[in-house]
């Protein structure tokens, strides 16, 4: 027995009262009818159904079932409305895990132009730097910075490269010496980033060499906004965003090392579960977010 044809049976049957007219409505033979009946009722060990050959008419237990059969089927045509409408309009709870500078300077002020767009869509946008397990956290969808992707069971969507400088306060220079290769920068005081991909090591190319930098810090803070405050300090060096320290290089109060060589590049990503059947609550976040880091990249975290 089919037990979701043999609840929409006895409800039409009950509904009508008429096995003929339950036929017809959901395009049954009349012995199709009587069967799903019979067999619902030998499952349930009850009749529901009292039945001559004139006429029929509920019992007690009938009336009962009736009433919560009634409740589950529509409560079961109401979500899969929803759920047809989820799949051609954003509706629903978006939950977003993103980085929290590149959030700040890029994006929030954005977002309720964003949501403006779409009112029958709700957005949960957790600010956090560490790198979230969005299938276990329950996230649809999280911003990150990679040199490359690397988990191979999430899609990610490349949203814009980062261009990083090595910086420091003038003073810091003068006091401790401008470094001319990478190497000298083992001499140096850091100041870390723990969450990006230049978290423990600083890359530097050049003429086709290659080299790695063990960061060594003193102070290693999970804001790329309180690294600013420190190199704006004097505290140490640091390999950070252009687009957060741009104004500090051109007022003066940091400057630039090693320039002629070259960092490894740092992208953003929108990464998301899967690609079949992508909720269109997730589809145009993610176009948002192409469109704002297009407007002028994106720092770190």
């Amino acid at each position: 027995m089919d037990r979701f044809t043999a609840l929409q049976v006895f409800r039409q049957v009950a509904e009508r009262g008429s096995f003929a007219e339950a036929g017809r409505k959901l395009g049954l033979s009349p012995p199709a009818i009587s069967k799903n009946v019979a067999e619902l009722e030998a499952q349930l060990g009850v009749r529901l159904i009292h039945r001559t050959t004139r006429r029929m008419a509920l019992t007690e237990e009938g009336r009962t079932y009736l009433e919560h059969v009634t409740r589950g089927l529509d409560a079961l045509a109401e979500a899969e409305a929803a759920l047809s409408s989820a799949q051609t309009a954003p509706i629903g709870t978006l939950r977003v895990s993103a980085p929290m500078t590149v959030t700040l300077t890029r994006l929030s002020e954005a977002i309720p132009g964003f949501l403006a767009s779409h009112p029958g869509l709700k957005l949960e946008l957790h600010l956090d730097d560490r790198r979230v397990d969005i299938i276990r956290e329950g996230f649809d969808l999280a911003i990150r910075g990679y040199r490359s992707p690397e988990d191979s069971t999430l899609i990610a969507r490349r949203l814009g490269a980062m261009p990083h400088v090595l910086c420091a306060a003038p003073a810091y220079f003068a006091a401790h010496g401008r470094p001319q290769a990478p190497a000298e920068l083992k001499a140096l005081d850091h100041v870390r980033f723990p969450y990006g991909a230049n978290a423990d090591t600083w890359e530097f190319r050049k003429d086709g060499r290659m080299e790695r930098i063990a960061v060594q810090a003193r102070y290693s803070v999970s804001s790329s906004l309180a690294v600013r405050d420190a190199l704006r300090a004097g505290f140490g060096v640091s390999l950070i965003p252009l687009s957060y320290v741009e104004d500090d290089l051109k007022a003066g109060r940091l400057e630039v090392a090693l320039d002629d060589w070259a960092t490894a590049e740092v992208a953003h990503y929108a990464v998301y579960p899967t690609r079949q059947h992508l909720a269109p609550k997730i589809r145009v976040f993610v176009d948002f977010l192409v469109r704002q880091f297009a407007r002028g990249g994106a720092g770190n975290g």
